[in-house]
């Protein structure tokens, strides 16, 4: 029988199982040590945990899948942190490349009144600051910027990682959600945006891998590579 609360450290493994799910990732022990930046055995002791308290299972060949309860537990973490982001940011004025590590330490301690008055506050919003879907099944088909052609026309749509580090760098560098413009150039190094209002955004290869956009034309769609999507390894630098 599942546990009836599941602890800060289950919900964090749920949130980047989730994650993993939402990228198109494989939802394996390995992508979540990758994800985590944790060691096989830490991984290995904690999925075992889960699946013990019912909120995963795993077939023959190790592959994860959420429970129905598992799915629950994690959707709701995942909606508690991307709203909680779009309320420091629309209503307490926090910068949108400082929101996502201050919403980790709030997501496991909001109570359900708190979560209702948040939701009320945020109004429409549909997604977090950084392009997510606040509701879970609402994510937008992309292609990462790095794929896209020079010449076509791109909107962003989503930082696909979100270590705060890299948010700075995307900030600085001009670029976020909901951006239009064109891709300039792109070189084995550097991608270069020019933006529709004018500015001209370049980022690394690495970190336009983690950026999601739909382009015109566009490339096949892909998945970025799991060590492109590292939650907590550092880009740009």
């Amino acid at each position: 029988m599942p546990a009836r609360t599941a602890t800060v450290a289950e919900e964090e493994y749920l949130q980047s199982l989730f994650w993993l799910q939402e990228a198109g990732l494989p939802m394996t022990g390995a992508n979540v040590a990758r994800a985590m930046q944790l060691s096989a055995p830490t991984v290995h002791e904690m999925v075992g945990r889960l699946e013990r308290d019912g909120y995963i299972t795993r077939d023959k060949d190790k592959t994860i899948a959420f429970t129905a309860t598992g799915a629950e537990r994690a959707e709701g973490i995942v909606r508690r942190h991307r709203m909680i982001e779009r309320f420091l940011t629309d209503v307490l004025g926090v910068p949108w490349d400082e929101v996502h590590e201050e919403a980790e330490r709030l997501e496991h301690a909001m109570s359900p009144v708190l979560e209702q008055r948040m939701q009320a506050a945020i109004g429409g919003a549909e997604t977090c600051p950084h392009g997510h879907p606040i509701v879970a099944g609402r994510r937008l088909a992309g292609v990462p910027l790095a794929d896209v052609q020079v010449g076509a026309s791109v909107r962003v749509l989503r930082f696909e990682n979100e270590a705060e580090e890299l948010l700075r760098y995307l900030k600085a560098s001009g670029l976020e959600p909901g951006l239009e413009g064109r891709v300039a150039s792109r070189g084995e190094q550097v991608v270069v945006l020019d933006a529709a209002d004018g500015r001209r955004c370049a980022l690394t290869r690495s970190v336009a891998e983690t950026v999601s956009v739909t382009a015109d034309p566009s490339p096949p769609p892909r998945t970025a590579l799991p060590e492109r999507l590292v939650l907590g390894q550092r880009y740009g630098r």
